[in-house]
């Protein structure tokens, strides 16, 4: 198994041990999972990569408990998800894992504050209006709280959607292509609020790009091929992650 957990990271927040997976009905491009094992530290940033049709998304699927493997296993801390129920599933998601996407998937009829909440209340709990505040807070926006989406840059759409992916306080944070819908300087911001979260607030980020310069602020960078691991890096630079993509397959 490849373990990816610098010395600070000393716990594991995610391990999928000998997965295998079929790729989701619509994504008639992307390869199943063939065997990956990779164990992702407690508070450890990291970035999976690999050429279109790769794997990326099966990957994240998989690893967030919206896919079932066929086989292996898929670990959240000490919790086997294979092992739970649909309905036991559905409850961890909303309280231990959080999303972030490429497209925000905001609600453009509620406001940034009711958006942040909404993991809370679709969880059926009470949700303390300091609790949100300090969340937007910690995002930059705790004075945009009563606008609606229609209102904000795409930079702040995404920042109103990593704020709602940490209002469960997550163990772990799954970012899709988060900044693929973004300029250079605002996708720079949110990889740089991405890493704040890792560093100064101890979660777990594990996020699928196409960018070497997204990557480059991770941790560590898992890179997959036809469905396979290919390899792994340890803080890379964008230009060492460009020239491994470059001969993968080679």
């Amino acid at each position: 198994m490849t373990r990816l957990t610098p010395r600070k990271h000393l716990a594991t927040a995610l391990a999928l041990c000998a997965a295998l997976a079929a790729c989701s009905d619509d994504a008639v491009t992307e390869k199943p999972l063939d065997g990956v094992s990779v164990e992702l530290g407690r508070g450890s940033f990291t970035a999976i990569m690999g050429p279109s049709g790769s794997g990326k998304s099966t990957f994240l699927n998989v690893a967030a408990g919206l896919d079932r493997p066929t086989s292996g296993t898929v670990t959240l801390g000490d919790v086997d998800l294979a092992r739970l129920s649909e309905r036991r599933l559905t409850i961890l998601r909303r309280e231990r894992i959080g999303f972030v996407f490429q497209a925000f998937n905001l609600l453009p009829s509620l406001t940034v504050a009711q958006n942040i909440a909404l993991p809370m209340r679709l969880d059926g709990r009470r949700v303390k209006r300091s609790t949100v505040r300090d969340v937007a807070a910690r995002v930059g926006l705790e004075k945009r709280l009563r606008h609606r989406p229609s209102q904000l840059s795409g930079g702040q759409q995404q920042r109103v959607a990593i704020a709602r992916a940490l209002v469960t306080r997550p163990e772990v944070v799954f970012a899709d292509e988060p900044t693929g819908a973004l300029d250079t300087r605002t996708a720079r911001d949110v990889l740089a609020l991405l890493r704040e979260v890792v560093d100064a607030d101890g979660h777990t980020v594990v996020m699928v790009t196409h960018d070497p310069v997204a990557a480059a602020h991770a941790d560590s960078v898992v890179l997959l091929a036809d469905g396979r691991l290919a390899g792994a890096l340890d803080a890379p630079s964008a230009d060492e992650v460009a020239e491994q993509l470059a001969h993968l397959g080679d």
